[in-house]
């Protein structure tokens, strides 16, 4: 038992540094509001690296919000999804990506995943789309998720939306240093979101941003997101607005994040081939990681999945390493299973809902120190010694 010793966290905050830096500025300038030169700045930040690529052009733009569920009720107004519609949305992911759709009145239609990346369906998505459209219900929107920091096959989702002209939100809320075809995630949809939550690649405590493709929209985004004040000497609104605007204090803390983004993708990444070397020996254990050369993974939660062969089982492994005090979560519990969406339109064969019964998220953060990473290894090794599993790392 290890419980007396620190515990090893899934995903913490990762400091750079000179996060304080930019905070003093805004406390120095008295810029402690939802907007200022941090604000300004992290929203620059994102733009150049997101496109740094030659992917996009000037008029792509960034807004920083309070969060990435509150960029994608943006995404979804900015897109004319009201009440009564239908939106598509991947199965296997956080409740954030399917919320919005409720908020807005409208019905989430949800899609399996394939096997390979454990993102939506190109099979199954079509399929959803044209028994909607034998429905008379054409969906207003498309969700697509890069689950884990996993990029989801771009080409074939991107193919099919366009084959119904139907607009893809791309929630890239967990893939900021993620690739496909060498072009940043982010960039790919008719809008995209970015997180910043505290367990994400960085972090302003909690945030997020819309990437859109024109300025206009950005300045859409943004009127909606500070209470849709018409502009006038007096209060006028003639649209139902949000308080969704990043602080400059939180931006502040974004733009330290993003001096030292690279080095965390690069250490999530190490995490992950720590666990590739670690079970590269099992044939029980399958560690998730990019199918081909063309999609590059920011690894922000390394995956696996275990076989259930000899009670080798995600659940008690979960419990095994939560005795060491070491924390691991369980994968998405896909959205078409939960209580609240019991009624939703679904189109799958299973995959995500195995997904779910067989996998587990494994610590994965880009501050684990070297004697945590052997904590972790002797933990792994204790449990699959106890089940006749020996590993070598």
């Amino acid at each position: 038992m290890s419980m007396n010793q620190p515990k090893i966290w899934l995903s913490s905050p990762h400091m750079g540094g000179s996060e304080q830096k930019y905070i003093n500025q805004a406390f120095d300038q008295n810029w402690i509001a939802p907007l200022g030169p941090n604000v300004n700045g992290f929203e620059e930040d994102l733009k150049k690296y997101l496109f740094s690529t030659g992917h996009g052009s000037k008029e792509n733009s960034i807004a920083a919000l309070s969060s990435g569920t509150a960029a994608l009720h943006l995404a979804l107004i900015l897109l004319g999804v009201e009440r009564g519609d239908e939106v598509l949305c991947q199965s296997l992911t956080f409740a954030a990506s399917a919320n919005p759709i409720v908020y807005q009145g409208a019905t989430p239609v949800f899609v399996d995943s394939e096997a390979e990346t454990l993102n939506i369906s190109p099979e199954h998505l079509e399929e959803a789309i044209c028994s909607r459209i034998t429905k008379g219900k054409k969906p207003k929107a498309l969700i697509a998720v890069h689950l884990y920091g996993m990029p989801y096959k771009v080409e074939e989702i991107h193919s099919i939306a366009a084959k119904y002209e139907i607009p893809v939100i791309e929630d890239s809320a967990e893939a900021l240093g993620s690739t496909y075809n060498g072009q940043k995630c982010g960039t790919f949809g008719d809008l995209a979101i970015l997180s910043f939550n505290g367990n994400k690649i960085i972090t302003t405590s909690g945030g997020g941003a819309l990437v859109t493709r024109t300025a206009e929209m950005k300045e859409k985004a943004v009127f909606l997101a500070t209470q849709a004040r018409d502009v006038a000497p007096h209060y006028q609104h003639s649209h139902i607005g949000y308080n969704y605007r990043m602080s400059n204090i939180c931006a502040g803390i974004g733009r330290g994040q993003m001096e030292v983004l690279d080095d965390h993708v690069a250490k999530r990444r190490e995490m992950h081939q720590f666990y590739q070397d670690f079970f590269i020996n099992s044939d029980n254990v399958k560690v998730f990681s990019e199918p081909d050369e063309n999609i590059f993974s920011n690894h922000w939660l390394t995956i696996i999945e275990l076989s259930g062969k000899n009670s080798l089982t995600s659940e008690a492994l979960r419990k095994h390493l939560e005795k060491e005090n070491i924390e691991s979560r369980p994968l998405w519990k896909p959205m078409h299973l939960q209580p609240v969406f019991k009624d939703a339109p679904f189109y799958g064969s299973g995959i995500a809902s195995a997904a779910f019964e067989r996998g587990l998220c494994l610590p994965s953060g880009s501050n684990l120190r070297e004697a945590e990473k052997e904590r972790i290894a002797n933990a792994l090794k204790g449990f699959f010694e106890e089940k006749k599993e020996k590993l070598e790392i």
